[in-house]
Formats: C-alpha cells, structure tokens, sequence
C-alpha cells in the first residue's frame, strides 16, 4: 500500500466518535508507520456522532475523490421511538415533547413510508453541519442563537419497515437514498405525517456506493490491519 500515492480505508464508525474524531486516529496511526508529520487524508460523508457505520476515508491523491464518493447512494438501517420528539431528533438531546400512539398501527406506518419513496422537500435538523453564512447550524444553535434552515430536495429510493413493535412503539426502517438526506430528519417527517412524533435511537450506515460494512475494519482492529499490510514508505 502506499498511503502517499493514495488508498481507501473503510472504516466502521464506533458509537459517540465523531467523522473527524474517526479520522484522526486513523491518520495519526498511518503517519507514525510511513514515518511522516501528517498523511494527507480526507473522508467521503460525514456521520453524526450517534451514527456508527460505513466511513470511507481517501489518503494522498485519492482525497480528490472526495465529492465523486459522495454522489453514490447510500443504506442506512435506523431505529424510530414514536410518539415523542428532540431537538437534535436522535438521542443527543433529551424529549422535549410528547405525543399520542394509539392509533399507529403496523398497516398505517407501512402506507406513511411509502409517501416517502421518491424525490421529498426536506428540512436539514437545525442540529446539523449546514453551513449559515460561514457557521455550522449546530454552533448557532448550541450559543442559542435561532436557526431557519430551507428545505431542500432529495431522493429516496426505497423505504422498507422491518420491524415494529407495538407495546413500546420503537419501529426500524432500512432506507436507500441519495445525497444529502438526514436520516434524524426523515424521522421527524415520519414522526409528523403519522400524526405524532418519532427520534432516532440507533443509526447505522450501512453501505455507501458499493461499500458495505462488512468490508469496513473497526477502530479497535485498525492497528492490526495496518500492522499487517505491505507498506511503501515515502522516499
């Protein structure tokens, strides 16, 4: 391998790390084996703090195939709690307000999602990366600053319930979609047009272009893997 050249790393995302947090440790590893400062490396879609899953990271030249890795679609399986919602709408933050289930029925989320199939108008969490006149919305947000984010178009290309479990009303989706969807914001939208809430408690990318998880190292077994490859130092 030659990590200067260029290479990809795949990478499963641990829980609470964030995309940079994931980065660091990779590059801080791959520039103390090729024996330089500080490896060029870059990575392909970032992930919430709260998501684990599939990060692509691009070393050297390959950083310039940054935006084009970004295109592909991608595979998020994602668990919904019903009837309350968050600001942040995931775990980061805690229930803010609470709404009726009653009436949610297997039949009703399976006839919601399909309303989402396709091109949909959504808006990002305000908890987010957007940029807002050069901040992130997430920094406005956290000084207390009022955030109004545009909805934007993107696509899904399936949706499908693969759980849903009535007595704690918490439901599970696999979804496939395109650039730029907020898995935390489809669950909100589905939240509302169930006529109640929804939060993320668990997210996970699970494929990115033809990228799987199963092809991705942990960060717990990265120094191995790194130990084990035939590696070209910098001249």
């Amino acid at each position: 391998m030659n990590f200067t050249a260029g290479e990809y790393i795949y990478i499963n995302k641990p829980y609470r790390m964030t995309s940079f947090g994931a980065l660091a440790y990779v590059r801080t590893r791959v520039s103390r084996k090729i024996g330089v400062k500080r490896v060029k490396i870059g990575h392909a879609g970032t992930l919430d703090p709260l998501a684990t899953g599939v990060l692509i990271l691009c070393t050297g030249k390959k950083t310039k195939e940054i935006e084009r890795l970004q295109l592909h679609d991608k595979e998020y399986t994602a668990t919904l709690q019903l009837g309350a919602t968050t600001p942040s709408y995931d775990m980061e933050h805690e229930v803010d307000q609470t709404y009726p289930t009653a009436h949610i029925t297997r039949d009703f989320i399976v006839s919601v999602l399909e309303g989402f199939v396709g091109d949909i108008q959504q808006v990002p969490p305000q908890y987010s990366a957007c940029k807002i006149g050069g901040d992130r919305a997430y920094d406005l947000m956290r000084k207390g600053r009022e955030v109004e984010l545009k909805a934007k178009t993107v696509h899904i290309d399936n949706i499908e319930l693969t759980d849903f479990d009535a007595d704690t009303m918490r439901m599970s989706i696999r979804v496939q979609c395109g650039k730029g969807t907020y898995i935390r914001s489809l669950a909100r939208d589905i939240g509302e047009a169930l006529h109640s809430g929804a939060y993320l408690t668990a997210l996970c990318r699970t494929r990115l272009g033809s990228v799987r998880i199963e092809d991705c190292i942990t960060l717990d077994d990265f120094p191995t893997w790194l130990a084990q490859q035939e590696i070209e130092k910098p001249e």
